[in-house]
């Protein structure tokens, strides 16, 4: 099997079988969040405690990748230090602004590198990025703001 077509599975399967939705309580903040470009929507709850996020919870409307990457989002970060999943987030964010240009760790990605081709199209990027930042969002309200290093990397 064609690693592409290995990919394209791996986002069809999360699609149709999305882990973590439906929202759950509790929660430590809820967030909203819409791409104006193509009309996704994502309705996300984060549950952070001693530094962990310990659930996220979501629900959402649009393309098979922006609800794919929602549940391949969940996976990873639950049960990850803030600081870690965070981390997470910077990495899945340079892997979908490099265009294709950037090999993906899988070690560290898990099944975000199935997002790799995604990238090479920009319109769809955003499809791929909203549920990240609705979590970074929902995570920033939780934990009462994130330290601006954890931002600008």
């Amino acid at each position: 099997m064609k690693l592409d077509s290995m990919y394209q599975e791996i986002i069809l399967d999360h699609y149709r079988n999305p882990h973590h939705r439906g929202l759950r309580e509790p929660f430590d903040a809820e967030v909203h969040h819409v791409n104006p470009t193509c009309g996704d929507e994502v309705t996300l709850r984060v549950r952070v405690a001693d530094g962990v996020v310990t659930d996220v919870s979501y629900e959402s409307e649009g393309c098979s990748i922006s609800q794919a990457s929602a549940s391949v989002m969940t996976d990873l970060v639950i049960g990850r230090s803030v600081a870690d999943a965070l981390g997470l987030e910077r990495e899945f964010l340079a892997l979908m602004q490099s265009r294709g240009t950037m090999e993906p760790d899988e070690d560290v990605l898990e099944d975000a590198v199935a997002f790799a081709g995604v990238s090479k199209y920009p319109a769809r990027v955003k499809c791929a990025l909203l549920s990240w930042m609705a979590w970074k969002d929902a995570t920033a309200q939780a934990v009462g703001g994130i330290p601006e290093q954890e931002t600008d990397r």
